[in-house]
């Protein structure tokens, strides 16, 4: 591989890393300013994953720079535990069997149409053809 390819590939990567991982506080900004409330969403976590992910190739095959590789090399163990906390949290959310809404967990009505919520029952939703 021609070393200016090679450097420019290595700095193409590096970039693009940096931009996914600061692109995270956009997503974050602009969900809490929809809300008015701090929100911290899905995405945020999955760009924070693949941000990492990006920069610890950068630093391990082109910078080589050891503080760099550490402080990558583990900064990706939160951002996994956050999703998956996150597809359990989804996962047991209530179906609403009035209305279909996704209830929490803890729920003992909906909150949409106020039909009162056993855990178990799910509402049947049509398949598409």
């Amino acid at each position: 591989m021609n070393p200016d390819f090679r450097t420019l590939l290595w700095n193409a990567i590096g970039l693009i890393g940096q931009g996914v991982f600061f692109s995270r506080f956009y997503v974050q900004w602009y969900a809490t300013e929809k809300k008015k409330q701090v929100v911290v969403p899905v995405l945020f976590w999955w760009l924070s994953l693949m941000g990492t992910f990006l920069l610890l190739l950068y630093a391990v095959f082109y910078d080589g720079h050891r503080i760099i590789i550490a402080g990558y090399s583990l900064a990706w163990i939160p951002y996994v535990r956050n999703l998956i906390i996150h597809q359990r949290n989804k996962e047991a959310h209530l179906d609403c069997p009035g209305c279909g809404l996704s209830c929490p967990p803890r729920a003992k009505f909906c909150s949409e149409c106020a039909t009162r919520l056993v855990p178990g029952t799910a509402v049947s939703k049509p398949v598409l053809q």
